[in-house]
């Protein structure tokens, strides 16, 4: 016997059971004058007794909202399967969308062309209330492209090359950012205090404004403890580049005792291709990994990694943005500094 959909009640079912007009529904429900108090109390009363629920097209339509934020990603898509980081910090932003009910409506795209497109898209279409962006970079369009479009945004990352500066201010745009530099320096401290002299960093996409302060703080560091033979090779963060920068600055005539990788896919590609030379870790090469995972914990030996709550910095991200949805000014929040957690991975360098 085939099973007729359940019927959603509608504002016709809530006037008639209340014994109002349904424009007085329509205004009781939307907080608008033009009703008695007494009167907007037993409409929602009503409304709750019968499971009445806002419909989000009709939202949409009205220009009242849509009960959803964006998330774009102009990342290469073979780097986002294995990577941890972007899956933790969307079920951190997750975890604070569903008691307000607010979907997540999410899309990777090629390049930063592609996400500007889909951001006027989306407001064309009143698809979504506000939007979290990632991966801050060198002249950056889309905060002016968001303040022009008049789109709530929270950008996750510092804004800047310089964290301690503060960005031009952009009205409907709060940033919550971390600060690399502080946790490099904690790397190249560890490192350096084990014995290393000759380190490099296999970096991510050099476009992006927390590459180049990771890149700045490294050379800073190093120049700082006298160290002249430390350096930075840039990648697509995927587990290939990874690995095939590794080869490459393994085959050098003075290879590095110690090399520090921006994700943790790239770290455990960087172990596979030291081992394929025959490279010991941490006895011949120590590796950090920059996120901590499941990856770096499950190697042999364990990688040493930075360690942070990412779910809680996606969470703190939505956070920010369900503020500015609810009417409050943008804001500039740091968020904590990644710990580094020494394991198996890192120890002296060779003697």
């Amino acid at each position: 016997m085939r099973r007729t959909p359940a019927r959603r009640p509608t504002m016709k079912d809530i006037a008639r059971r209340a014994g109002v007009s349904e424009s007085a529904v329509s205004f009781a429900l939307n907080d608008r004058p033009g009703v008695s108090a007494a009167t907007r109390d037993r409409v929602r009363r009503v409304a709750e007794q019968l499971g009445w629920q806002p419909s989000t097209a009709a939202r949409a339509l009205s220009g009242e909202g849509s009960a959803t934020v964006g998330l774009v990603l102009a990342r290469p898509a073979s780097t986002l399967g294995v990577e941890s980081f972007f899956l933790q910090v969307v079920s951190g932003v997750q975890e604070a969308l569903s008691p307000r009910r607010l979907g997540l409506l999410f899309q990777v795209v090629e390049d930063l062309d592609a996400e500007c497109a889909t951001y006027r898209r989306w407001w064309a279409e009143h698809r979504v209330d506000g939007v979290l962006v990632v991966d801050p970079c060198r002249d950056d369009p889309r905060p002016e492209l968001l303040d022009e479009l008049g789109l709530p945004a929270v950008v996750i990352g510092s804004m800047t090359d310089d964290p301690a500066a503060e960005p031009t201010a952009h009205p409907g745009i709060s940033n919550l950012w971390a600060d690399d530099a502080a946790a490099m320096a904690s790397i190249v401290g560890h490192l350096h205090d084990l014995g290393h002299r000759r380190i490099v960093h296999i970096a991510g996409l050099p476009e992006l404004a927390h590459t180049r302060r990771r890149m700045r703080s490294l050379r800073a560091e190093a120049e700082r403890r006298g160290l002249t033979e430390v350096d930075s090779v840039t990648t697509d963060y995927s587990d290939a580049q990874g690995a095939e920068a590794t080869r490459r600055v393994l085959a050098r005539d003075r290879p590095p005792t110690a090399l520090v990788y921006d994700n943790d896919v790239m770290a455990v590609a960087g172990l596979a291709a030291a081992a394929e030379r025959g490279l010991s870790v941490p006895a011949d090469l120590s590796i950090v990994a920059w996120d901590d995972s499941v990856l770096c914990r499950s190697t042999h030996p364990s990688l040493t990694a930075l360690v942070r709550d990412t779910a809680a910095f996606g969470r703190h991200a939505a956070e920010r943005l369900i503020a500015l949805l609810d009417g409050e000014q943008a804001v500039r929040v740091q968020d904590d500094v990644p710990r580094l957690a020494p394991r198996g991975s890192t120890a002296a360098p060779p003697g």
